[in-house]
């Protein structure tokens, strides 16, 4: 076993004010164009919701040294400043960053629906969170409709026209790893602005103007950094000096880095916001935008044109789903694999008891490894951008096929082989979930992959691009930035939308939502949304104890199972060492965005992990 630090800094920690607490900051006034009501942080709960007592193993030896200890790993794995889930109950949004819960939170309170408030939490995101929230990205949106009705909408990048595999291979047909993570080569077209305008205009009632008007002010007049602001900026203030663009937003015009209490301004991110509000995706897709970013390609060895922005469509589609022990997942279809991989894990382990295995004894935890394995396998061998490649979605998710990869663990032995190279966990991506009182919930994960994407900004256009072709299969055999190696299926091609990890979920219960989640962390994303899950329905955890819990990791290649700090018990450690398996301890990763709706309140939970993030509801 080895401890392996991530980097850069885990986020968060922008300030007691900035975190999961009942102290609200709320937004001057100047900020906002909607009337201003009280926003509360609602309540916090009197009591435990719905918990129970931790499952303990039956085995003799497992159950005397869980039974001694579980409480112990909880404990030591979650802060002492974690802080209580949120009550309300006309609306809730947990988000990243409090400034943009508190705006989605004015959106319903201005009489908007929760699809509006996760458009303009959305755009303030790309404001306040500028290294991971986005224009210049894209993602998914999972939408469950007060009437019934689900949708899944589909605002994945997509590779440029010119694009081939060679650009980013050496003479020997080595990968060049910087050409497909940094500059204008790693960037796709960008499904935000299309996405985002697209679910406002077909499920939201607010004016397009009125849920970006406070992304504009917040972008026009600035917002106070702290400490865990700059640390990000100063995480990669060399790759942002390589650039002018960025430099000139983001660093000093001395060039020297921002400190807690300056002021950050992005007046050029503000105009591109006005101009979105004013002409609509137009705008950033044939217009002014599309023509800027064009044009600094060209000049940078780029292959983004105007024409790529131009052919750039959103797709909408029933979203996935699948059963688990009476509860309904639904999550996202290809081209994202999350929820294709949580539900063949889930469906893998309905055949176990494993309430009665314990939580994160050998036993349990040797069944979620091997399940992980396995469905991780198939996600790298199988699947891709369903308009190029026929995904085996009903094999992949039948009962059947649990069943028959159930016949293949041998509880004992792990599969064995050569490691690739341990990659750490990324959160560049984020997570945002909304409900409303109406009966509306709204998951969404939407990313710019790696920390402020490809590191560059087209002059005037004040958003950083996106690194996407970092999450095509450039060469078989060699991992990406999140250590995944993957299959042909995931192949360049030109208009083709990467393979993504994101699942922005929502559970049901006798047709009702009762959980919406979702998180960033890269190809941890699927594992931290199952865990979450599981921990509920299996382990019965409150909604804060699922949340707070520690997690493990496994994606079939590298062959290493991470697992949080003091997430398992040295004796767990021990046994599956001998067992086989290779682990490595991180610091705590994810940060699950999370609202439960039970005896008709919502209840937030943002990710301790993520202390800047907030859970803010009236």
């Amino acid at each position: 076993m080895r401890f392996n630090d991530p980097s850069p800094p885990a986020r968060g920690g922008r300030g007691q004010g900035e975190g999961g607490g009942a102290d609200a900051q709320h937004l001057p006034a100047s900020h906002l164009t909607l009337p201003r009501r009280s926003l509360s942080l609602g309540r916090a709960p009197r009591g435990p919701v719905g918990r129970k007592p931790l499952p303990l193993p039956r085995c003799g030896t497992e159950k005397g040294l869980i039974a001694a200890a579980v409480v112990a790993i909880l404990v030591s794995a979650a802060p002492a400043s974690s802080a209580p889930p949120i009550e309300a109950e006309h609306g809730m949004v947990v988000s990243a960053h409090r400034l943009a819960s508190e705006i989605g939170v004015q959106i319903l309170q201005a009489g908007g629906n929760a699809v509006d408030a996760a458009v303009a939490v959305g755009y303030a995101l790309a404001v306040v969170d500028p290294c991971c929230g986005n224009i210049g990205g894209g993602g998914f949106m999972t939408i469950h409709l007060a009437d019934g009705r689900e949708t899944f909408v589909n605002f994945r990048e997509i590779a440029p026209k010119a694009v081939t595999a060679a650009m980013y291979l050496d003479a020997q047909g080595r990968l060049i790893d910087d050409l497909s993570r940094h500059g204008y080569r790693a960037a796709a077209v960008p499904g935000t602005v299309m996405g985002l305008d697209s679910a406002l205009g077909k499920y939201g009632r607010l004016t397009r103007a009125t849920v970006i008007a406070p992304a504009v002010a917040l972008a026009r007049d600035g917002f106070v950094l702290n400490r865990a602001d700059t640390d990000i900026l100063d995480a990669r203030a060399d790759r942002l000096a390589k650039d002018p663009a960025a430099a000139k937003i983001f660093l000093r015009p001395d060039g020297s880095h921002f400190e807690p209490g300056d002021r950050l301004v992005q007046s050029e991110l503000a105009a591109t916001l006005g101009l979105i509000s004013d002409q609509g995706p137009e705008a950033f897709y044939r217009g002014p935008v599309a023509a800027a970013v064009g044009k600094a390609s060209a000049e940078n060895g780029g292959i983004l044109t105007a024409a790529d922005f131009a052919a750039y469509t959103v797709t909408e589609s029933a979203p996935l789903t699948c059963s688990y022990r009476g509860y309904r997942v639904v999550s996202s279809p290809p081209p994202s694999s999350g929820g294709v991989t949580i539900c063949e894990i889930l469906n893998i382990l309905e055949g176990y008891d494993i309430a009665s295995s314990g939580f994160r004894s050998t036993s349990s935890v040797h069944l979620l490894i091997e399940a992980m394995r396995r469905g991780y396998r198939d996600r790298n061998a199988d699947l891709g951008d369903p308009a190029f490649v026929a995904n085996p979605l009903e094999r992949l998710l039948s009962k059947e096929y649990a069943a028959s990869l159930r016949a293949e663990i041998d509880r004992g032995v792990p599969e064995r082989g050569a490691a690739v190279g341990a990659a750490s966990e990324k959160a560049e991506t984020t997570h945002y979930s909304v409900v409303d009182g109406e009966g509306n919930a709204v998951a969404v994960t939407y990313t710019i992959n790696g920390y402020f994407g490809a590191g560059v900004v087209a002059p005037g256009t004040g958003f950083f691009l996106n690194n996407e072709m970092d999450d095509f299969t450039v060469k078989p055999d060699a991992p990406n930035l999140f250590g995944l190696v993957q299959g042909e299926p995931n192949t360049i091609a030109p208009g083709k939308r990467p393979l993504s990890s994101m699942a922005p979920t929502l559970v049901e219960r006798d047709g009702k939502v009762v959980l919406v989640l979702g998180s960033p962390g890269g190809s941890r994303i699927i594992t931290t949304v199952l865990e979450t899950i599981m921990n509920i329905v299996d382990n019965g955890m409150s909604a804060q104890e699922a949340v707070d819990a520690p997690r493990l990791h496994h994606q079939s290649r590298p062959k290493v199972v991470y697992f949080e700090r003091s997430g398992l018990l040295p004796e767990v450690v021990g046994q599956l060492t001998e067992m086989g398996y290779r682990l490595v301890e991180q610091r705590p990763w994810g940060a699950v965005e999370l609202v439960e709706i039970a005896d008709h309140r919502l209840r937030g939970v943002s990710d301790h992990r993520l202390p800047a993030g907030a859970a803010v509801g009236y």
